[in-house]
């Protein structure tokens, strides 16, 4: 997609420092953290949100939840626990149109539901 920061981040053209990139997937900090860590786990491949997913986008979106689980190892919040979420679509909250994994953690978060 053209206009999409996220395309632009993980195909290189945009600055930043990246905390993690493979063949699918790029990871970089939140610039607009909730927790102290918070890292956007974002596919290459652009999906507007997960009501747009595929059956064939079963595998990406497990490779993300791993991706998070490492990273989450990496950064030592594993062991004291971190969140991961999705939003999906405007009411969620999501704000770039560009599926995007939340991991947070490194301090104590309040219940969400």
């Amino acid at each position: 997609m053209e206009n999409c920061i996220f395309c632009s981040i993980a195909n290189r053209q945009s600055p930043g420092e990246l905390e993690y990139e493979d063949e699918k997937v790029v990871a970089f900090y939140d610039i607009n953290p909730k927790t102290k860590v918070h890292i956007l786990i974002v596919p290459k491949k652009h999906i507007p949100s997960i009501a747009e997913l595929e059956e064939r986008d079963e595998c990406l979106i497990g490779h993300m939840v791993h991706v998070a689980k490492k990273l989450a190892e990496e950064k030592g919040i594993a062991d004291d626990g971190y969140r991961l979420v999705f939003n999906a679509g405007k009411h969620s909250g999501q704000m770039v149109d560009h599926i995007h994994l939340h991991l947070m953690g490194g301090e104590k978060m309040g219940n969400m539901v």
